[in-house]
């Protein structure tokens, strides 16, 4: 029997912000490479900061990270192996990709990733040109991040996260702010990229996806704690959960004498030689 490598593994993982402002509590989590996760909730629940934690830019404040086999700290990102390992791994696409677009052109934005891992300027602009082929950016290549629209915007953010090759993408929210056809676009993107073996982790409140893009989903509510998994299907069926923790609401309203509630809830269908997972010993 094959054994999986275990990319993440989150002991009773807790988070406050400015020691009193809580975010997480007890997160238990193991991820396996090649698996698509999603973490459902409502806004505010931390779905954010666990994908921060998971990326290495938030570190816990109770109970512990493992990545890759090693503990996620701070002390062990400061090393320059483990580092350059595991920002090469994993990659991150923001809620908001304003947050993440700083070069003065799309082209640069793509390229940049590749340059920090000391890729050769021709091989670097070679990643990008093919990167933008694939997601369509060739047309606005010379253009500002800023001067276009939010789906553009996220795109590039996309583009830009995979052109360093990552086997872990972080999604925030990938379809928030999307067109019908763009929402279509992106989740056909991350089928492609699951059968080629990505290892995907998406935090969201947009249910209509779900079955597209996990094969395992977790719920999260107010009280910042992990409280339900299952599969999409299952989740899904739930309904008393999902009014439980305010991903779907009820509506009351009367035909004639009766007086009756429903859940309100709508989906769309969209049908449709490498590196070791775990590094050398890094000292």
């Amino acid at each position: 029997m094959i054994m999986t490598p275990l990319i993440y593994d989150l002991r009773g993982v807790g988070y406050i912000y400015a020691g009193k402002f809580p975010a997480l509590q007890g997160i238990d989590l193991k991820i396996q490479a090649g698996e698509r996760l999603v973490i459902v909730g409502a806004n505010g629940c931390g779905k954010s900061t666990l994908l921060h934690i998971l990326d290495g830019l938030l570190f816990p404040t109770d109970g512990e990270v493992w990545a890759f086999g090693h503990r996620l700290t701070e002390d062990q990102l400061r090393k320059a192996s483990f580092m350059a390992f595991f920002r090469q791994r994993v990659g991150l696409l923001f809620q908001n990709p304003d947050v993440q677009l700083f070069c003065p052109t799309v082209l640069d934005e793509i390229a940049f990733g590749p340059m920090q891992l000391d890729c050769r300027q021709e091989e670097a602009l070679e990643k990008s040109l093919e990167m933008m082929k694939m997601l369509g950016l060739e047309k606005i290549a010379q253009r500002s991040p800023y001067q276009l629209s939010g789906g553009e915007k996220k795109k590039v953010a996309l583009a830009a996260m995979l052109s360093v090759n990552p086997d872990v993408l972080l999604l925030d929210e990938p379809t928030g702010g999307l067109d019908p056809r763009t929402q279509c676009w992106l989740v056909e993107i991350l089928g492609e990229l699951h059968t080629i073996g990505k290892t995907t982790v998406i935090a969201t409140h947009d249910l209509s996806i779900l079955e597209d893009v996990a094969d395992r989903a977790f719920v999260m509510d107010d009280s910042h704690a992990i409280i339900a998994n299952g599969s999409p299907r299952e989740i899904l069926d739930d309904l008393d959960l999902l009014l439980r923790v305010n991903l779907i609401h009820e509506h009351v309203h009367s035909h004639e004498t009766l007086l009756h509630s429903h859940s309100h809830l709508h989906f769309f269908s969209h049908r449709h030689g490498h590196d070791p997972f775990y590094p050398p010993d890094l000292k």
